[in-house]
């Protein structure tokens, strides 16, 4: 195995290198975004659900763990307009490296296309030098230009994919965040 790929690197043109070194680059990058921001909307999630698990139970304000804990801190005052305010920091917080996903999610195909255009291009100008081409010179050419498209989209089904997953999360989250303070609102009209 690390012979073939030593092999194909051999072969590869500095271009087609630098494109799978950058698809590399954006695949360790979407794992990382992922497993990073999964992990901290989990434990943000669990925090907020806690606390209005609180709020059910007869607590008259959020626990600690909260983002409008700290958010109202700020702005002693409960309104609809500061809890507003304190929704859409959570939400921007929560869809923090979505925007990234999504460009790598939309630009890796293309890189990948670029590889293997480039990769084309030279295997048809070393065949151009050469008395015949048959089958079997053309087809591992073609097959070796074809990695980089493929390299392409195998990082952009991952990047969409937890692009969807994460954003579904920040969703959860957001709406948790969004009941605690409808919660506060009805609670401040009750007393």
């Amino acid at each position: 195995m690390i012979d073939i790929i030593v092999g194909y690197i051999d072969r590869s043109s500095p271009i087609t290198i630098a494109v799978l070194g950058l698809l590399s680059f954006y695949l360790f990058l979407t794992v990382w975004i992922y497993v990073y921001r999964y992990l901290t909307l989990a434990r943000w999630l669990s925090k907020e659900k806690d606390s209005m698990e609180q709020m059910h139970m007869g607590a008259t304000s959020v626990t600690h763990g909260s983002i409008l804990k700290s958010c109202l801190k700020r702005s002693p005052a409960i309104n609809a307009k500061a809890l507003e305010i304190c929704e859409y920091a959570a939400t921007k917080e929560a869809t923090k490296g979505l925007t990234l996903l999504s460009m790598i999610a939309s630009t890796s195909p293309f890189i990948g296309l670029f590889g293997t255009v480039i990769s084309i291009l030279e295997a048809f100008a070393g065949l151009g030098t050469q008395k015949s081409a048959t089958l079997s010179v053309v087809a591992p050419a073609i097959s070796e230009a074809l990695v980089a498209t493929a390299a392409g989209i195998f990082v952009a089904i991952f990047a969409y994919s937890f692009h969807l997953l994460l954003k579904r999360k920040a969703y959860d989250l957001t709406t948790v965040i969004a009941m605690q303070a409808d919660m506060l609102l009805a609670q401040k009209r009750d007393a």
